[in-house]
């Protein structure tokens, strides 16, 4: 039992000391070679990989591609969200929508989009509650049917 605690706390020292010897390299090439000594570092320093951080989890989703589909379809129901949004930009809804879609709870999932079709608008007037209401839950029947 105290080998094995001996041969465990050993390795720990061992990968604690390799760790802190590729830090002071990095560091010795950072005075060596200055803000350049990230091109040791990092493949593509110059390119758009800042830009397009995050961009692969958003251009490989079949059900983010399904709601844009059907977001700029002629259906009713996408036309009075469309509609609703006005200027509001139909790629972040459709981001936004598909986050949304991936909560479980049906009335937590309904709440999401009412939220999202309401955006920053705090309206108090209960016909609009109302047709905002009666549109996401349009909204979320008809997505259920497409996804």
């Amino acid at each position: 039992m105290a080998n094995k605690r001996e041969t465990h706390c050993n390795n720990q020292v061992d990968t604690f000391a390799e760790a802190l010897a590729t830090a002071r390299q990095m560091q010795q090439n950072w005075l060596t070679y200055g803000v350049d000594f990230v091109n040791i570092y990092v493949e593509d320093v110059e390119g758009d990989w800042l830009e397009t951080w995050g961009h692969d989890e958003i251009l490989g989703n079949s059900q983010l591609d399904a709601i844009k589909e059907f977001l700029v379809s002629h259906d009713s129901v996408a036309v009075k969200v469309r509609e609703h949004l006005g200027e509001r930009s139909l790629f972040d809804f459709a981001v936004n929508l598909e986050e949304s879609w991936r909560i479980t709870e049906t009335n937590e999932r309904l709440s999401a989009v009412i939220n999202l079709l309401a955006g920053e608008e705090n309206t108090i007037d209960t016909d609009d509650d109302i047709r905002l209401l009666d549109l996401a839950n349009t909204l979320v029947v008809k997505l259920s049917e497409i996804l």
